[in-house]
């Protein structure tokens, strides 16, 4: 049987792609998840690892989908060879279970890793002069200013929730989660 799994790294990102790549090059079940890949235990893909015995092909769109370092990439592929699966990944090929194909795996694993840590660190400079700047603030920015926020809540005084976030566009949800905040 042939195998396929897709995993994007948060729900704001999209899984089609990777699906209908694996699609066309003959997968025939698709496990997919929208699950971080710092994290070594994922649902779908322990469930599929649990599923793939001898004669199956894994496939996968890129190698970073699939392990989150050099040292799990080489010893989950050791262990799926040790159970006679094989491996496509579709940037990169079938990893073959020999010495240069191994050798192959560790190369273009440590170079995903090194990628992965790279955005990292990118991303920690970033912020770090972002925090620099005044004004800065960190998280996402506020939707509402502090004054239609007091206007929503005068308007509670004589309206029901739904009714204030009809007139004003404030969900129901924010309008109860600002109510409570100022009653602490």
């Amino acid at each position: 049987m042939i195998y396929g799994y897709a995993r994007v790294s948060t729900v704001g990102q999209d899984l089609e792609a990777q699906i209908q790549q694996l699609e066309a090059n003959g997968v025939q079940k698709i496990y997919s998840e929208k699950f971080t890949g710092t994290k070594k235990e994922r649902p779908e893909f322990t469930q599929l690892l649990d599923v793939l015995q001898s004669g199956d092909t894994l496939i996968i769109t890129k190698l970073d989908r699939f392990a989150r370092s050099t040292v799990d990439a080489i010893t989950t592929v050791k262990e799926l060879f040790s159970r006679g699966v094989r491996i496509h990944v579709l940037n990169m090929g079938i990893i073959e279970d020999t010495v240069t194909g191994r050798l192959i795996l560790t190369i273009f694993s440590g170079f995903a890793e090194f990628e992965r840590d790279m955005i990292v660190e990118r991303t920690q400079e970033g912020k770090a002069i972002a925090k620099q700047k005044e004004g800065f603030k960190e998280g996402r920015p506020k939707s509402y200013t502090e004054k239609q926020l007091n206007h929503a809540v005068i308007l509670l005084d004589s309206n029901s929730y739904n009714e204030v976030a009809a007139i004003t566009g404030i969900s129901k949800s924010t309008l109860i989660r600002e109510i409570r905040k100022r009653k602490s």
